[in-house]
């Protein structure tokens, strides 16, 4: 076995506190350290984990302990520094999605990554999702044909949860375009080949008390032939899970979830700060680490010349002339548990990344493209796309 990956985790809220235990499963993974600047958040978080608790990546680089990786988990508006800093230092990076919060940006992460000799994956994404990654086997196999259709939908109360304010405002990397988008996009371009042609879009700001993307209808054409639509509702009215019996986008039936749907007009005026502090009180219990489905990111359906596919609560149905097969996978693998594998696999060279800096960048080109195609009414062609490794 190889001498650990030594990894530093930058900000320890939800989407940090949910790669702990993924990285504590990984044999080629220690985590030694973090950073969060919030100091309450750091003394909790310190007690939790006992680990050393940095206020910056500036202090953790000089005073903390070696490291070979970081996993950045902090505010998208912070992606792009941290991650040029941590490259600059020989380290490999995992970030969040969406990666930066401008092209120009992803761009200079892709570019520095590529002269330091290092690894920069970007994740987590639903398309980690492991029934996602068994539709692209299927399609792969042959066995339905070449893809013509895919389509993902989701409807959720994701404008009305405790937000910070950078998560409302696009120019941040915050509404739902950039943030749920960034979801369906990779999951629509790993089933559609990757290569997205052009983007039709609209984008829809439907509560004044609320002000943010909260919704959108996004149809995507590809290079291959193939055709996609996302469409996203957050604005807390019919659920997906309603359909998808009960289950809710981590693979627990819905009320074990751990919160009420929020519906416009519920909760009354928001006070920031408030805000804030429900958000943190929420962390490390929004994204289970185990659940007994497969997570369900609303409706995800392939149309092949030959079939369909669909997932089901153990799998996948799998729709062809003779019939229904459901295909049936253990649920003991969390996605970031497949995140954190690809990330080994890249450093290590055994195996090229899917969702790696360049991957990251086309899927960040589809959301900005499809809030352009809303504002400007018309079409937009892309420049940025990357194919699915073979």
């Amino acid at each position: 076995m190889p001498t650990p990956l030594r990894i530093g985790m930058l900000g320890m809220g939800n989407a940090g506190l949910a790669f702990v235990p993924a990285l504590g499963r990984h044999p080629e993974f220690e985590l030694v350290a973090f950073v969060e600047p919030d100091e309450r958040a750091r003394a909790a978080a310190q007690a939790s984990h006992g680990l050393p608790g940095h206020a910056s990546l500036a202090q953790l680089l000089a005073e903390g302990p070696a490291l070979d990786a970081v996993c950045i988990a902090s505010p998208t508006e912070y992606h792009t520094a941290q991650a040029l800093q941590a490259i600059d230092a020989g380290l490999h990076v995992l970030v969040e999605k969406p990666m930066a919060t401008s092209l120009d940006d992803a761009r200079a992460m892709v570019r520095a990554a590529s002269e330091r000799g290092v690894t920069l994956l970007v994740g987590h994404s639903h398309s980690y999702d492991l029934p996602i990654h068994r539709m692209r086997e299927v399609i792969d196999s042959g066995r339905l044909g070449a893809v013509r259709m895919a389509h993902n939908w989701c409807f959720t109360d994701w404008i009305y949860r405790p937000r910070r304010p950078d998560e409302l405002d696009t120019r941040q990397g915050g509404g739902v375009t950039l943030r749920q988008g960034s979801h369906q996009f990779d999951i629509l371009r790993l089933l559609c080949g990757g290569q997205v042609r052009r983007v039709r879009a609209r984008a829809f700001d439907l509560d004044p008390q609320r002000r943010a993307i909260g919704a959108h209808c996004v149809y995507l054409d590809f290079e291959n032939g193939a055709v996609a639509t996302a469409v996203y509702n957050g604005y807390g009215g019919f659920q997906t899970t309603e359909i998808l019996g009960g289950l809710s986008e981590w693979g627990f039936p819905a009320p074990e979830q751990g919160w009420a749907v929020q519906r416009r007009g519920q909760g009354g005026a928001r006070d920031a700060a408030a805000e804030r502090q429900a958000k943190q009180a929420r962390a490390g219990k929004v994204i289970p680490d185990q659940a007994p489905f497969h997570p369900f990111f609303g409706i995800t359906l392939v149309s092949c010349e030959g079939g369909d596919i669909r997932q089901s609560p153990q799998g996948l149905f799998v729709y062809d002339r003779d019939g229904v097969e459901e295909l049936r996978f253990p649920t003991d693998r969390t996605p970031r548990d497949l995140v954190v594998a690809e990330f080994a696999e890249a450093i290590r060279g055994r195996a090229p990344a899917v969702h790696d800096g360049q991957w990251g960048l086309a899927n960040l080109e589809v959301c900005l493209a499809a809030i352009a195609s809303s504002e400007q009414a018309t079409e937009v062609d892309l420049n940025e796309q990357r194919a699915v490794p073979a």
